[in-house]
């Protein structure tokens, strides 16, 4: 299975990481599909100036995380910002609901439905442990795991005492 991950890690990043780029050489492409979409979160995050912005800040995620998705860095995490990037990404690139000429409608469900593989390519990405417990299996086993822990230091120190006891009987005068 590492082989697997090792191969498939890279391909699935490729994309992000090349889109990434692309994007940050030449925003002005991706900025008027992406303003309706950024447009709400613009007038609620003063932080945030413009559309153009927004698409560089989600270009450069993209780079980073799909980098690291790459080498395996942070792998499960890179996933899901990648799968935060996406799905807006998707909304604003590929809208075939609207759009009325029939071929044109067409070409962009294709590339809505490609954005769906991806995006489960990365929540398999995102939940995949690595053969490792997840969280949520320890969250789950942590309280079996302290209460064996506190019977075993409880018989411990009773053992302990008990011996203690009898220690100190032995030494006392007769």
């Amino acid at each position: 299975m590492l082989l697997v991950r090792a191969i498939a890690r890279p391909m699935l990043a490729a994309t992000f990481i090349t889109g990434g780029l692309s994007t940050l050489r030449k925003p002005a492409a991706r900025v008027a599909a992406a303003d309706r979409v950024v447009a709400p979160l613009i007038s609620r995050v003063p932080q945030l100036s413009d559309t153009q912005q927004v698409v560089k800040i989600d270009a450069a995620a993209k780079v980073v995380a799909g980098s690291m998705l790459a080498l395996g860095k942070l792998p499960r995490i890179s996933a899901l910002v990648l799968v935060a990037s996406l799905v807006p990404t998707t909304i604003a690139g590929h809208p075939f609901w609207e759009e009325q000429d029939p071929t044109r409608r067409a070409q962009q469900r294709v590339h809505l439905m490609k954005n769906a593989g991806l995006l489960g390519g990365l929540l398999l990405a995102a939940v995949d442990t690595e053969g490792r417990p997840s969280l949520g299996w320890w969250a789950r086993r942590t309280p079996q795991v302290v209460s064996h822990a506190a019977s075993g230091l409880r018989r411990d120190t009773e053992l302990a005492l008990h011996s203690a006891a009898h220690n100190v009987r032995d030494k006392l005068p007769v």
